[in-house]
Order: C-alpha cells, then structure tokens, then sequence
C-alpha cells in the first residue's frame, strides 16, 4: 500500500515513515502543504496522514483543495490541538479521521488500515479473502487452503494489493508505485523477481493457480475457476 505523509516535524516524519515501511507500506514524504498537494494530485495515494500546522500551506486548506477537486483518497488528521471543536472542524473540512498528538503508532497503523479498508467498501478492517486465500493485516498471517504461509514484508506488501484489486490488470509500474516509494529507480526488473517468488510461495503447492501475467500488461490475482 502506498501512504502520503505530510508532516514538518522531521522526527515525528521519521518516526511515522520508519513504522509504516516495516509494516509493508511505500511511503512518500512531504515537509510542506504545497509540496503535498503536489503529490496528492500527481500519484494515487491508498491513504493520507496530514499535519494541521504546516509551511506554505495549512493541512486543512490542503485538503479543501484535494476534495474540490473530486480526490477522495483517506486522509487522517494529525494535531496538537485537542479541543472537540477542532476535532469536528477538521472532519467538516474533509478528513475522514483524527489522532492527536503525542500517539503510539500502533493506533495510528490501525486507524489507516482501518480507513483504507472502508474507502474499498470492506466491513472487517483486519482481513482480506479471495477464493481459498486469506489474508490477515493485524496478525500479518496468510492462510491459503488451512496452510499458514510465511512472507517477507515486501511479498506481503505485493499480495496484499493484488488481493485489493482482485481480479483487476495491474502494471508493473502500478505495482512499483504501491510497493516502492518515490526514491526508487523504476529501470529495473523488481517487480518480476518479486512475483516469481510470491508465486513460488502462494501458487506453487496449489493445483489452482491465483496469480497470472497479462503479457505486455502485468500480472492480475484471479480465479480461473470462477471467470473460466
């Protein structure tokens, strides 16, 4: 999954980064409101994490502008302020949830995985299922066909968007922007090693094969079983 954090405080920024990228997310990082409403209507983001006090332009106005312009991407407020009203006001502008600081990470994993799983429309924010396979974001499980599978954070990362986007065609460059953050150079043959060895793990012991390419496209998670 791919996040946007923007946040000007450069230790609460590294703290907030570190969390998510052991956690198996790409995470791109703005210090300033311009530079990340910038990004936010340059690369689609799953979710947001967006800080009220912020250089150049305000979080709030940030995310008027993102909402005037039709981008619905989750976004979770990040303040010091406490008061309800400032609570209710940052939801009235447009953020889907509110964390006040100081805040343990494992609270703000949990919101942002909970806010992802509701803007696709799934009612249990810890689970994802598609045909024998089940995938668990809190205990950071998988289960296909009663076997537990054990993945590195990447190939969790990797099987975690196709199980979203099930049965959907995605790109190799769709899948570099989800799984990799800005920073990393996109000419290289990544994404392929990586599906060959989640294919290694989640198909080879399995009769029915779930991950297919879609030559000159991509690769797509899909049940031949079920669209023959």
């Amino acid at each position: 999954m791919k996040l946007l954090l923007v946040e000007d405080d450069k230790k609460i920024a590294s703290f907030i980064s570190k969390g998510f990228r052991q956690s198996g997310f790409a995470v791109d990082h703005a210090m300033d409101g311009q530079a990340g409403l910038e990004m936010a209507l340059s690369v689609s983001y799953d979710a947001a994490i967006v800080d009220i006090m912020l250089p150049k332009r305000d979080g709030l106005s940030l995310i008027d502008e993102l909402r005037n312009r039709g981008i619905k991407t989750p976004v979770i407020i990040l303040s010091a302020k406490r008061s309800l009203d400032d609570r209710i006001k940052g939801i009235q502008r447009g953020g889907d949830d509110y964390l006040i600081k100081p805040f343990a990470f494992s609270e703000l994993l949990v919101r942002v995985q909970a806010l992802i799983r509701r803007s696709a429309g799934a009612s249990d924010a810890s689970k994802l299922e598609y045909a024998d396979l089940c995938l668990d974001l809190f205990k950071h499980e998988i289960h296909r066909s009663g076997k537990i599978i054990d993945l590195p954070q990447r190939e969790f990362a990797l099987l975690e968007f196709l199980m979203r986007n099930a049965e959907r065609a995605l790109s190799k460059t769709m899948i570099l922007e989800h799984i990799w953050d800005l920073s990393f150079d996109p000419q290289t043959n990544v994404v392929d090693v990586l599906v060959c060895r989640l294919r290694n793990k989640i198909d080879r012991d399995f009769p029915k094969k779930l991950i297919h390419t879609i030559r000159g496209i991509g690769y797509v998670l899909k049940d031949p079983s079920k669209n023959p």
